[in-house]
């Protein structure tokens, strides 16, 4: 008599992967980023013909107050159109705050350096230490 080794059909495990899950997983975060970086860019907010640096950090700061220093000697803070005095107070409240927050500045290459340099005197008057001078990179 004779004994049969081979095991029964239903006892095989299945060896092969079926990945099909992942796949669409995968095509959908592919899809959600292409949607939303865009969208976080603060770039486009508005254009500025910014200075350019040798090198640039890619550090970006969590909630930085944008600042943009124009031609005419006005300044935008968070789009926001401001004169000296709107400035001046709204520093003051920044000052005011228990966690200060990061003071992006940004300025057109051709707006006079000493508009930017007045407005870093009155960071400095409200002892707003944290600051972050945006450039575009060089090429």
């Amino acid at each position: 008599m004779a004994r049969s080794f081979h095991r029964k059909k239903q006892l095989e495990a299945v060896s092969e992967l079926n990945v099909t899950a992942l796949i669409d997983l995968g095509f959908a975060l592919l899809i959600i980023f292409m949607i939303s970086t865009p969208l976080i860019e603060v770039e486009q907010i508005m254009e500025v013909d910014l200075p350019v640096a040798s090198s640039s950090s890619n550090e970006t700061p969590t909630n930085p107050v944008n600042i943009v220093v124009m031609p005419d000697g006005s300044y935008r803070v968070d789009g926001s159109q401001m004169g000296d005095v709107e400035l001046e107070q709204e520093l003051k409240r920044f000052s005011e705050m228990r966690d200060q927050p990061v003071m992006s500045i940004r300025a057109d290459a051709a707006t006079p350096w000493q508009n930017v340099v007045t407005l870093m005197d009155l960071l400095k008057q409200y002892k707003l230490k944290k600051l972050d001078i945006i450039t575009r990179p060089e090429g």
